[in-house]
């Protein structure tokens, strides 16, 4: 019988990104050889990430020179899990976070045998993905798994698997939203109203169509937010639309997209404020995507005001919000729970965990 208080691994999720130019190829290919991303049986799966990643490498490369030659997410990342494990510090249990991400490393397999080497009396899983995606959580969920079940790993797992609405994470946005707004305002920008764009990566539709609750659970955020918003006293008029960045590929994807939104803006002569609704760290989506790309869209279809929020990153609501998910989920029995406890997606979305 264990001595002392309760052992608790906190593995937080997240996607991961090459540490060098040279690993964007292999960070690509670990990426779409994954069957939640590309849903094609092996081994065609395998030839078409090798295919896919050798094309798109060369521009894969030119987004991380902008970001000194690799991504800033593991950094970004062991920030919020410092910043975490300092919150945990005065609470009942000794916590020890760890970072897990799905295409480079710390990957799931050197993560469990680390996990196995403190040998906790409890798992809690962490996403770093507020909304559920068969292709972030529900990916990352497998892969480790397969990984604690290789290492020998068997202590009891609880795994958090979305948060779209949690109250800190809401209050941090709006609050970001409101200050923007009224500086907007300060300025004598008040017609046409500011136009907040809730921007998240996208999804192809037939992902979506399969049952797939994360475009809902985004739309859930936005929600959300602007409730939050239009709760509070002094908030400046603005308007408001859910869209979605980063399309790949011939498919279909879910819409409208951020870009024609941004032209849409520009037509109506709205001044627009850009926040990354589904990021909650700095990445290539959001210091190059959003900042560099989509701000020389903005000048070029005459949109005279761009302001781009930043990410959550280390703000207090958001990570005290990731404290109290980390402590529910701790005392919960398992083996997963959301924000709210019970299911939270409706009953079509047949991907959804709970």
């Amino acid at each position: 019988m264990k001595n002392g208080p309760e052992k608790i691994a906190v593995v937080l999720f997240n996607l991961g990104g090459p540490d060098n130019l040279a690993a964007a190829r292999p960070f690509l290919f670990n990426l779409f050889n994954d069957p939640d991303i590309l849903g094609v049986p092996w081994p065609a799966r395998f030839l078409l990430a090798g295919l896919i990643s050798f094309l798109r490498a060369p521009a894969a490369r030119k987004i991380y020179v902008h970001l000194g030659g690799s991504s800033p997410l593991l950094v970004n990342t062991k920030a919020q899990a410092e910043t975490l494990t300092r919150l945990l510090s005065g609470e009942d249990g000794d916590y020890r976070v760890f970072i897990s991400m799905r295409y480079w490393g710390p990957r799931s397999d050197e993560v469990a045998q680390q996990i196995r080497g403190f040998d906790p009396d409890r798992v809690v899983l962490l996403p770093l993905y507020p909304q559920f995606s068969k292709t972030t959580t529900g990916s990352s969920r497998k892969d480790w798994a397969r990984a604690a079940r290789k290492a020998g790993l068997h202590a009891p797992t609880v795994a958090v698997c979305c948060y779209p609405a949690v109250s800190g994470m809401v209050a941090a946005q709006a609050a970001r939203i409101k200050e923007a707004l009224c500086d907007l305002e300060s300025g004598g920008n008040r017609e046409p109203r500011p136009r907040v764009l809730f921007s998240a990566h996208g999804l192809p539709k037939r992902t979506v169509a399969s049952g797939d609750p994360y475009q809902w659970q985004v739309e859930q955020t936005a929600a959300a937010i602007v409730g939050e918003l239009k709760g509070a006293p002094d908030t400046p008029p603005f308007d408001s639309v859910v869209c979605y960045q980063s399309r790949v590929g011939p498919m279909e994807w879910i819409g409208p997209s951020t870009t024609e939104e941004i032209a849409r803006a520009g037509e109506d002569k709205a001044p627009v404020i850009v926040l990354p609704v589904a990021f909650v760290s700095e990445h290539s989506e959001t210091l190059v995507e959003l900042d560099i790309e989509y701000r020389r869209l903005a000048e070029k279809q005459g949109v005279e005001i761009y302001v781009r929020l930043p990410a959550l990153a280390t703000s207090e609501p958001f990570m005290g919000a990731l404290k109290e998910l980390t402590i529910k989920a701790a005392g919960s029995d398992g083996p997963i729970c959301s924000c709210e406890g019970p299911r939270l997606c409706p009953q079509r979305f047949i991907h959804c965990p709970l």
